[in-house]
């Protein structure tokens, strides 16, 4: 019974994770901000270390059930 909310807490973290990464991937390769009025350089990473570490916390909520 305790394994349903792991599960959902896990793929919600693993997607946003995902999905951010994809985001944050395509707007540097395009060239666009990733955030506006912020260096790109910082945004690109502070975006990209929210992303990975959003898919770590959804691996390790998996890796309890």
């Amino acid at each position: 019974m305790e394994s349903g909310p792991a599960i959902f807490a896990g793929l919600v973290f693993a997607l946003f994770g995902a999905g951010l990464l994809v985001w944050t991937t395509t707007r540097v390769r395009h060239g666009r901000p990733v955030a506006h009025g912020v260096s790109p350089v910082a945004s690109a990473t502070v975006a990209t270390v929210v992303g990975v570490v959003a898919l770590a916390l959804g691996a390790w909520c998996l890796s309890q059930v």
